[in-house]
């Protein structure tokens, strides 16, 4: 068991320190699928949480101060999840927000570059989708969730290009 109460405690202040610091990194690194990971992704998410391990636990090794790590973890994605889904403006700020990646059968490179997307990703999703070329997509979104979707200029009326236009192109 703990030496102290103390030690728990400063198991809890590392971990909860730990989660918040890698939440905001993983949030800075992007949007990407777990399914669309790459290799280098991989090795990052591992070498990640095993570098933090230690910092989390500090001194204590023993099965109990993993538990309560554990128990840390758990307790603040479940209020990181819990808290996203009541409040919009905290959402945005631990999951993001959609970006405009194709407007008219045209790319936008900028936001594409600010969320390290590749053109070939792009036409790989595009082909998945069964659309043959850039030119008939009339929205194309990088969705918060790191998935691409896509609406053809024939299936998306003209006011709601528009609002798509509005809502993307201000916020972005």
């Amino acid at each position: 068991m703990f030496t102290t109460w103390a030690t728990a405690l400063q198991i809890v202040a590392r971990t909860g320190a730990v989660y918040l610091l890698v939440l905001v990194g993983v949030r800075l690194t992007g949007k990407r699928e777990v399914g669309q990971m790459t290799p280098f992704d991989l090795t990052l998410l591992l070498l990640l949480s095993n570098s933090v391990q230690n910092a989390m636990t500090g001194p204590d090794t023993s099965l109990a101060g993993g538990a309560v790590a554990a128990v840390v973890l758990l307790s603040l994605n479940y209020l990181v999840a819990d808290l996203s889904g009541i409040n919009r403006r905290f959402r945005r700020v631990v999951q993001g927000s959609p970006s405009l990646i194709i407007h008219d059968g045209e790319m936008v490179t900028d936001h594409m570059k600010r969320e390290h997307l590749t053109v070939d990703e792009v036409m790989r999703s595009l082909r998945e989708h069964g659309i043959g070329s850039v030119a008939e997509v009339a929205i194309g979104v990088l969705e918060v969730d790191g998935s691409l979707s896509f609406l053809k200029s024939d299936e998306l009326p003209e006011e709601a290009r528009a609002r798509h236009r509005t809502r993307f192109l201000k916020r972005n």
